[in-house]
């Protein structure tokens, strides 16, 4: 091999490894974390209920956010998709209410990763605001907390319990 041809295979390899170095390799699955209340203060935040906070680790991620809301209106069961813009932070993103007020409702918001996720079950009170947020783990060997689905079981029970404090109220 000329010296010229190691030179180019040498730009090249370096060229390669620098593009590999680039592209994230992200091990294990993402992360979730629900704000409340949104700043008023931060234009991108303004009018949001709630601010879903996406993480590979301890790293914000622009991983892609997915939800629904689930409740119960006038005795009937109901579901529907729930839409989220991005802030003005990397990995946060705002949801605006587009539930109506009247029902007991609960929300399964998640963070995509790939075919990993992370899920986060919203529980909100009589009152409209956020009463408690759960994110199903599971503890793996080697003592790391491994998010889980939220089961449609978890909302079944969070609607009626939810249900039973708004009828003594």
């Amino acid at each position: 091999m000329t010296a010229r041809s190691l030179l180019k295979l040498a730009i090249v390899t370096a060229g390669a490894l620098g593009a590999v170095a680039a592209t994230p390799i992200l091990k294990g699955p993402p992360w979730i974390s629900i704000e409340y209340p949104a700043n008023p203060h931060d234009p991108s935040t303004r009018d949001a209920y709630l601010l879903v906070h996406a993480f590979h680790h301890g790293t914000a991620m622009n991983f892609p956010v997915e939800g629904r809301a689930e409740g119960v209106q006038g005795g009937r069961r109901t579901s529907q998709a729930l839409a989220f813009t991005s802030t003005s932070r990397t990995g946060v993103y705002a949801l605006r209410k587009s539930w109506p007020a009247e029902g007991t409702w609960v929300l399964v918001i998640k963070v995509n990763q790939g075919s990993d996720g992370a899920q986060a079950l919203v529980e909100m009170g009589a009152d409209g605001g956020l009463a408690s947020v759960t994110v199903p783990t599971r503890r793996s060997s080697d003592g790391w907390s491994i998010p889980q689905p939220v089961t449609q079981e978890m909302v079944e029970t969070a609607l009626r319990a939810r249900a039973a404090m708004a009828s003594r109220n």
